[in-house]
């Protein structure tokens, strides 16, 4: 029997804790942290969750009903993603805006066949890849003006489909997870090398649909860098499809369109991305800073350097302090190089050359600056054999934050249980306005802590960095009122994204814009662009029935 993913939270159900072991990791934590309760409380359990009764039947037609399902427990599954607002919700058994009905598309026919009938009902159809959005991308919180919502998962369409080695490009279906996707294409002795934190668990669909970042933590940051080409099924019935291009100059690019789209436009359901050999050579260090800012500087000169390393995140004393990286004395650089052609010890040591010029410090690996373990990057990589624990010259303080820095996604639903609000949010900003920046956003967010819960912990760190600026990345922990999470993870949410606006940053850098940030990317974008993006909408998706309220209202049905 296929294993089943926790309809509520991170994981799945046979790695839910047991209640002495709950109880064991609480009081470990509440000591660290200084709240939250040593006396955890257990989930609802699905046959007690609040579910809406479904709106819909399944279709008449058998080949398409056979595809859907009203289940209780697929229902409640494909209801949220995984903020800590829809885990305290699915904790609770809260599932106001279930789907009403699961879709599972077995191939692109089955999905324009289901874009078609839920267009004919008047349903609203909701594009579901990994399930890891936490932004509210999708929920079905769709408003008046729909007999019902369908969630379309696509994690059948789950294979590499076709590998050109001449051009090192794979063709992959929109639904493979991460692990399954490096996998398959191990099998050819190639990477994608993109591991966003929800690895495990997040599909390449998803990835293209919200901009996804991943390992690079220069140059090659974000999805966008590896896509050549994109397919989609629209509601209009056509399919949108780019040429396979190392790069064009025709106009707007379509694949950047559906880039960042969030099934607004159409569902993805293939794409033709850019693969690379397993990297042979690393070289990395844990440095540490006196102070975050002496950190930043070093950073922004390496970024700025034209040395391009995979992994160059700086973490502030506090964050090193939580993870178990340091005492909360002085930031670490977790900083890393690769290469699956030539040795980068010499990258290293110019990168290390330049954080001994802001008061670096580090520990020399054995065999010289050029050795070491894994220089590589961010989550899940264990399980796609991507990148190793071991951090070279960085000693345990490096594994010891890419340890926390995995296990990140399970404990949010532990501090669910004992108590603990746990939230974070990302931006980026030029780096001239970064001091001033940090500042403002900080003052903010610690006043929105301590007005909503009394307060709690602000930990920043830079998981990418730009020759223009870096992304900071900030972690909320606070004592939160059993009830009243909802309430107080609003205020603290209004207060830090208000503040990012107000301070010129962007409302995200790498999570996406969903239901929950939209209120703030109305205030980002351009309203001219607003409009041009309602009309395209309005071409591929008539009656607006693809993910409605993400990005863009549709027009008036």
């Amino acid at each position: 029997m296929a294993r089943r993913r926790k309809h509520w939270g991170w994981g799945f159900e046979d790695e839910q804790p047991s209640a002495d072991e709950q109880r064991g990791a609480a009081a470990t934590i509440a000591a660290h942290l200084g709240f939250g309760s040593t006396e955890p409380e257990l989930p609802v359990a699905l046959e007690d969750a609040a579910l809406p009764a479904s709106r819909l039947a399944p279709p008449r037609e058998p080949a398409l009903a056979a595809l859907c399902s009203g289940e209780r427990y697929d229902r409640a599954a494909h209801a949220y993603g995984k903020s800590y607002r829809d885990v305290v919700r699915g904790f609770r058994g809260r599932f106001d805006h279930a789907p009403d009905l699961v879709a599972r598309p077995r191939d692109e026919d089955d999905v324009a066949a289901l874009l078609a009938w839920c267009g004919e009902q008047g349903a609203a159809a909701i594009p579901y890849g990994g399930g890891t959005s936490v932004v509210g991308g999708v929920e079905a919180a769709i408003g008046d003006g729909y007999v019902g919502a369908v969630a379309i998962d696509l994690g059948a369409l789950d294979r590499v489909l076709e590998v050109d080695p001449v051009s090192q490009a794979a063709r992959i279906q929109a639904g493979a997870l991460g692990p399954a996707l490096e996998s398959q294409l191990g099998e050819h002795g190639l990477t994608l090398r993109h591991f966003p934190q929800s690895f495990q668990f997040s599909s390449l669909g998803g990835w293209i649909a919200t901009r996804a970042g991943g390992h690079f933590a220069t140059l090659m940051t974000h999805i966008d860098d590896l896509v050549e080409s994109v397919r989609a099924v629209t509601p209009a019935g056509g399919v949108w499809e780019s040429r396979r291009l190392p790069g064009s100059g025709a106009g707007p690019s379509p694949d950047r369109m559906l880039i960042g789209s969030e099934g607004t436009l159409g569902v993805i359901t293939e794409a033709w991305v850019r693969v690379r050999p397993r990297p042979t050579e690393r070289a990395s260090r844990g440095v540490r800073f006196d102070s975050f800012a002496a950190g930043a500087d070093a950073v922004r000169e390496i970024a700025q350097a034209g040395l391009y390393p995979s992994n160059c995140r700086l973490i502030d004393p506090a964050e090193a302090a939580l993870t178990g990286a340091g005492d909360g004395t002085s930031a670490l650089l977790v900083l890393g190089f690769e290469s699956a052609d030539h040795p980068v010890g010499p990258w290293l040591e110019r990168a290390l050359a330049i954080c001994a010029g802001h008061g670096g410090t580090w520990v020399e690996a054995a065999g010289g600056s050029g050795a070491g373990g894994g220089g590589g990057g961010d989550g899940g990589a264990r399980g796609a054999g991507g990148v190793g624990r071991g951090a070279g010259g960085g000693g345990d303080a490096v594994g010891s934050w890419r340890d926390a820095f995995l296990r990140a996604p399970y404990l949010r639903d532990t501090f669910v249980a004992m108590g603990v609000l746990s939230e974070t949010f990302e931006t980026a900003i030029t780096w001239d306005r970064w001091p001033a920046f940090h500042a403002a956003v900080t003052e903010a967010t610690e006043t929105a802590l301590q007005e909503a819960c009394g307060g709690g912990r602000l930990s920043c760190r830079f998981t990418h960095v730009y020759p223009d600026g870096p992304a900071p990345y900030y972690t909320m922990l606070a004592p939160a009122r059993r009830g009243e999470e909802l309430e107080q993870w609003a205020l603290i949410k209004q207060a830090a994204a208000d503040a990012v606006i107000a301070a010129g940053g962007t409302i995200t850098h790498h999570h996406a814009v969903g239901r929950d940030h939209r209120p703030w990317y109305d205030r980002q974008r351009p309203e001219p662009f607003a409009a041009a993006l309602r009309a395209a909408k309005a071409a591929v998706d008539p009656a607006g029935i693809l993910n409605p309220g993400v990005l863009i209202d549709p027009a008036r049905r």
